[in-house]
């Protein structure tokens, strides 16, 4: 139910302004911000989009809510091998907005700016008439020319990717479906952690300088691993040999493989992992899987590179899986 709201200025000063600690906000009080690159530096831009009943329910909390949007970006910036620098916040509030829910917003925000080292920059908040939508523009920074691309994979290279696959579309499941979890008997913490994982992304920041040291491309997994395989694939004008038995899976995603295969492949299709892959020469796999490590964010390898022009083949322990590659998740 909507409060007594602030006129735009009074909005600015008490929610947003305290989280624009960068001298390039200007306090927020110019409609533009200034920023400089460390010298020896690229900045990376990155934007996402979230819209309430798309990309998360609009009764999540909003600390949920503002921690996923930020997160998602975040997790573009890693996979580019870049250090969060600052962001931009454009936020559409449904005709009901109240002070109360903005505050609790702002504080998750507030929460993960601490956590990942980052500072809002500016932004711009209107009336949607449409419910609530979410924009943030992330910028790193990376060393000159250093910047992680899709494109840059070679034949011979390995393929890893970062924690486990397929847990953020199984917790999907268990909040479109009540009884999901229940009827596939999933315990209490595996329920927990898929809904945790679809909810609250965690992105590999910590992997970017392993990134820039070691692998010839990458990319994060926002639409699900084959379809992500296939763009990096594409990209890079390559084909990927990815081996089903090596994907690192959560308990929970274990379970659904045997009890629940059509569901399992679903998951494994769903999309919003937000793990990073990684091609990486096969001179350097192992140095990169150990640095990984070091940097608290293991990897798996899952696949080979070679010849080709952007194919993904699947195998399971060197023969033809029975699971087969689905498009992954697709904005329209």
């Amino acid at each position: 139910m909507a409060d007594e709201r602030p006129g735009e200025f009074e909005l600015i000063r008490r929610f947003f302004s305290p989280l624009a600690k960068d001298p390039g906000s200007l306090g927020l009080t110019d409609d533009a911000a200034v920023l400089r690159a460390a010298e020896g530096c690229d900045l990376v831009l990155t934007k996402d989009v979230l819209a309430a009943d798309i990309h998360f329910f609009a009764d999540d909390a909003p600390e949920a809510i503002a921690a996923k949007a930020l997160r998602v970006n975040l997790s573009d910036l890693a996979a580019k091998g870049a250090r969060p620098r600052g962001y931009l916040l454009g936020l559409a509030l449904p005709s009901d907005w109240s002070t109360g829910w903005l505050e609790r917003f702002c504080r998750g925000l507030g929460a993960d700016q601490c956590v990942y080292d980052i500072q809002l920059l500016g932004g711009d908040t209107i009336k949607s008439g449409n419910g609530l939508q979410v924009s943030i523009t992330a910028i790193g920074e990376v060393a000159q020319g250093k910047a992680v691309r899709r494109v840059g994979a070679r034949p011979g290279d390995r393929l890893f990717v970062t924690g486990t696959i397929g847990d953020a579309a199984a917790g999907l499941l268990a909040r479109l479906e009540p009884e999901f979890c229940r009827s596939h008997d999933l315990t209490e913490e595996e329920e927990t952690r898929i809904l945790d994982r679809y909810l609250l992304p965690r992105p590999r920041t910590g992997l970017a300088p392993c990134l820039v040291e070691y692998a010839s491309a990458a990319m994060d997994v926002s639409d699900g691993l084959f379809a992500d395989c296939a763009h990096l694939a594409t990209a890079s004008g390559v084909d990927i040999t990815l081996e089903m038995t090596e994907i690192p899976l959560s308990g929970a995603l274990q379970h659904l493989k045997v009890k629940a295969p059509e569901v399992y492949g679903r998951c494994l299709n769903g999309g919003d992992d937000y793990e990073i892959l990684a091609a990486v020469p096969e001179t350097s796999a192992e140095a990169f899987a150990k640095a990984a490590v070091d940097c608290g964010c293991p990897v798996t390898e899952i696949g080979v590179l070679r010849e080709g022009s952007g194919r993904v083949h699947l195998v399971e322990a060197g023969k033809a899986p029975a699971l087969q590659a689905a498009g992954g998740f697709r904005h329209f």
